[in-house]
């Protein structure tokens, strides 16, 4: 079954861009393939100037850790581990400097508002806390492309957009470039781009 038909855009640095569709239409698979998660049968995943789809899984998998944060929408946190160290976890499995994790842990929690909360566990944590938690881990180690899936789809609308307005100080302060899939018009109005999927194809830019 063909997911994606002739998909062939460009996306800007240091934009907020979002994806929108209804369910199967594509919008997750292309996240998988823009992150270096699943390989396309077909075409090219430019990243950085670097074919994605040319390299071996190692060489993926370094530049997913190193150059690229994922947020899902189920948030994927570790129940028995404090928000401080779900962070500090995923830099410490991916190999980030011993002597910088800690700082880069409570500077990104700091970062998403959660600098009071992060010896808290999960279950002592609202879905915008463990939202914003998982995004912290995504920046942690500062990527240049974020890539969220559904990101506030588990959220009420002004959670949501306390979210929204995370990633948007990401891109404005930090340069990010973030990418995301969603079903919820009000967040079209805070994106840069929205381009609409349906069939696996892209028949709206806006």
């Amino acid at each position: 079954m063909q997911v994606l038909k002739g998909v062939d855009i460009a996306i800007p640095s240091g934009a907020l861009i979002a994806f929108k569709g209804r369910s199967g239409s594509g919008k997750t698979t292309l996240i998988n393939l823009l992150s270096a998660l699943d390989r396309p049968d077909s075409g090219q995943v430019l990243f950085e100037g670097h074919d994605l789809t040319g390299m071996s899984d190692k060489e993926r998998d370094s530049v997913r850790r190193t150059r690229m944060g994922l947020i899902f929408q189920s948030f994927a946190l570790i129940p028995l581990m404090s928000a401080y160290e779900n962070v500090e976890f995923v830099l410490r499995v991916s190999g980030y400097p011993a002597q910088e994790r800690q700082s880069a842990a409570e500077g990104a929690l700091e970062q998403v508002g959660l600098k009071s909360r992060m010896s808290h566990r999960p279950f002592e944590l609202s879905g915008g806390e463990q939202q914003r938690t998982a995004i912290a881990r995504a920046i942690a180690h500062k990527p240049r492309l974020l890539l969220a899936d559904e990101p506030t789809a588990e959220l009420d609308s002004r959670t949501g957009l306390q979210i929204m307005k995370i990633f948007r100080d990401l891109v404005e302060t930090a340069g990010m470039t973030i990418i995301m899939t969603t079903h919820d018009p009000a967040i079209m109005e805070i994106v840069d781009r929205v381009y609409e999927l349906e069939d696996g194809v892209i028949v709206v830019s806006s």
